[in-house]
């Protein structure tokens, strides 16, 4: 189904988000705040990206020499790594950073520098993960491999009912997909599909421009390393894969336990692509935050506990989204829409646990929603199994 025909409705309490934003925007103007970046935002990247590049310089440069501390910064580079996507190229893809949309496309390169390609990743995240979120064959991020089961909706297979226990191991490969096959095939999918990637370059510029990226990136992360660390040219290629198993792992427990998660929704749009709620109360539906009063693990993570807020307003920083969030609270209760929200991230984990030893059992073609535990509901039929 083409992202042309999906249609959200106008009907369902469209006062709800009219209200919202009308409150967001008061909130912002009373206290003179600007809905982008502050200095604290950039402290934050500052913390980043030292925490990314200062391992590596560490090692090239002959200052860090032993084994135990060159196998230590590659794991502190992938937390780095992580963080750099999190705090500055999520927000600065997003157009958030700065006021200035020049400085967000250059801050948003920074994608290129964790082995990434902005322009497909701004379209799987930004138009497909935004605007469909958790809808069945347009939100590439519950679309992982064959081997995993996202969706209620689709095919089930028997390694899928152990899920809950090998899923974890490929979390952790999710940036290492980025920097080998991933951006190719997205390119190249999105080349066929006709999919413009919000720029007038061809695709033959995109592909050198692919090319070109990962070249420099394996040359400087990969490359460099193996001639000049003082360790066999396999053990580097091993803390390589370290590196971005980490920063995978992070990234990902982050990402998918705010939607594939007990109380998420999997709405599916009708013959005509017509979805049953306005795109503010699927989003909402869809989205859960956790760990709210945790404030130093928010700071680490770019906010994105606050992945209902996010999702209502991409265009708002996230050093806003604590502040927002009983805006957003008292506006749901007010309008009787749910709002999803975990107290602790380990209980956001353990709920994605059950989630998906939920979605991998579901062995019944007859099964429906009544059969879930109503802690655990979702609106949703699975997909026939096979």
């Amino acid at each position: 189904m083409s992202t042309h025909k999906i249609k959200f409705s106008s009907q369902n309490n469209p006062e709800f988000i009219k209200e919202l934003r009308k409150n967001i925007n008061e909130y912002f103007n009373q206290h003179n705040l600007s809905k982008y970046g502050n200095t604290g935002l950039v402290f934050k990247i500052l913390f980043m990206i030292a925490l990314y590049i200062t391992p590596y310089l560490l090692m090239v440069t002959g200052v860090t020499t032993s084994f135990p501390l060159i196998l230590l910064s590659w794991v502190v580079m992938g937390t780095g790594m992580a963080g750099i996507g999190m705090v500055l190229m999520h927000d600065a893809n997003h157009g958030t950073c700065s006021k200035n949309q020049q400085v967000n496309r250059w801050l948003g390169k920074s994608l290129y520098f964790l082995g990434g390609f902005p322009p497909t990743w701004r379209h799987q995240h930004n138009t497909m993960h935004h605007g469909f979120t958790n809808i069945d064959g347009q939100d590439e991020d519950i679309a992982p491999v064959g081997i995993l089961r996202f969706s209620p909706h689709q095919p089930i297979h028997r390694i899928q009912k152990f899920q809950q226990w090998y899923a974890w191991f490929f979390y952790g490969l999710m940036t290492l997909s980025w920097v080998t096959a991933k951006d190719f095939k997205q390119l190249s999918r999105y080349k066929k599909d006709g999919i413009s990637l919000g720029s007038n370059r061809s695709y033959r510029y995109l592909l050198a421009d692919l090319i070109i990226a990962k070249v420099l990136y394996y040359t400087v992360f990969l490359a460099i390393p193996m001639i000049v660390l003082p360790v066999a040219w396999y053990w580097t290629i091993l803390f390589f894969l370290i590196m971005h198993f980490t920063s995978g792992f992070i990234l990902t427990i982050i990402f998918q336990t705010a939607h594939v998660m007990p109380d998420s929704e999997y709405p599916l749009p009708d013959e005509e692509g017509n979805v049953e709620n306005n795109w503010a109360i699927h989003q909402l539906l869809t989205t859960s935050d956790y760990a709210p009063d945790s404030r130093i693990f928010s700071w680490l993570i770019g906010g994105l506990n606050f992945q209902v807020e996010h999702h209502l307003f991409p265009n708002i920083s996230h050093v806003h989204y604590k502040k927002i969030s009983g805006l957003v609270k008292e506006a749901a209760e007010k309008y009787n829409i749910p709002y999803h929200v975990q107290p602790t991230f380990y209980q956001a984990l353990h709920n994605h646990f059950k989630m998906l030893k939920m979605l991998g059992n579901q062995t019944n073609p007859s099964f429906t929603v009544e059969d879930i535990p109503s802690e655990r509901k979702i609106s949703v039929q699975p997909a026939v199994t096979t």
